[in-house]
């Protein structure tokens, strides 16, 4: 096993807490805000030297592009949470005994009013690997638009849903409101609960009482497929 420096076991601790907690790798500029370091740049610095060192995987071009890899991932569920970043399709997979994949359903448009499982919002079923996802999924949404685009979530991905009814403030969430479910980022305070967009062309959306609101599950990882 290659030797980190204390420095470089404390940024790869804190990704797999990030990744624990909210399904997904930190940005550069939360390492750095974390750490107490003066810019994102210097973070960047130490995930090259993580990198260097074959402990994570780093893919250019997205905030949240860290995978950890090997020994380094020392949950396996957990070091393939954000496969939106690090995964090119179904296709570069492992392959993985039919036997071991799960049957995951995925749901497409959600019909107003309807359970988001109930079967007409089912659009085919999926085996996948489970070490893809940091838990147990229940179900695949199909994403619509960009509001989470700078969190490495694109229109047409396969968001890996696991069912909740509760969340902690940061999580990436699946929710209905009214006959409408979104995906946004979780928080809470005090009594009023808002829903925040990962792209600035898009507006937080804060539920109010009079909403019909309900948490459909909490995002556990992302699959992308190219045509």
């Amino acid at each position: 096993m290659i030797k980190l420096t204390a420095r470089q076991e404390q940024i790869l601790n804190l990704i797999r807490d990030a990744i624990e907690s909210t399904g997904f790798p930190p940005t550069r500029a939360e390492i750095a805000a974390e750490l107490g370091f003066k810019s994102a740049n210097a973070a960047e610095e130490h995930l090259k030297a993580l990198a260097r060192k074959g402990a994570i995987e780093i893919t250019a071009g997205t905030s949240r592009g860290i995978r950890l890899l090997g020994d380094r991932a020392a949950r396996p569920a957990s070091s393939t949470a954000s496969a939106a970043a690090s995964q090119s399709g179904f296709d570069s997979l492992p392959q993985v005994p039919a036997a071991l994949l799960m049957q995951l359903p995925l749901i497409g448009r959600v019909a107003a009013g309807s359970p988001i499982l109930a079967q007409e919002n089912l659009e085919k079923t999926y085996s996948v690997d489970p070490a893809l996802f940091s838990a147990k999924p229940d179900f695949l949404l199909k994403v619509r638009g960009e509001s989470m685009r700078d969190v490495g979530i694109m229109d047409g991905d396969l968001l890996a849903v696991k069912k909740v009814d509760s969340a902690k403030n940061g999580q990436i969430v699946v929710a209905r409101i009214g006959s409408e479910v979104t995906v946004k980022r979780y928080r809470r305070t005090g009594s009023t609960i808002e829903l925040l967009p990962e792209n600035p062309d898009f507006k937080v959306i804060t539920v109010t009482p009079e909403d019909e609101f309900a948490l459909e599950g909490l995002a556990v990882g992302l699959l992308r497929t190219w045509h």
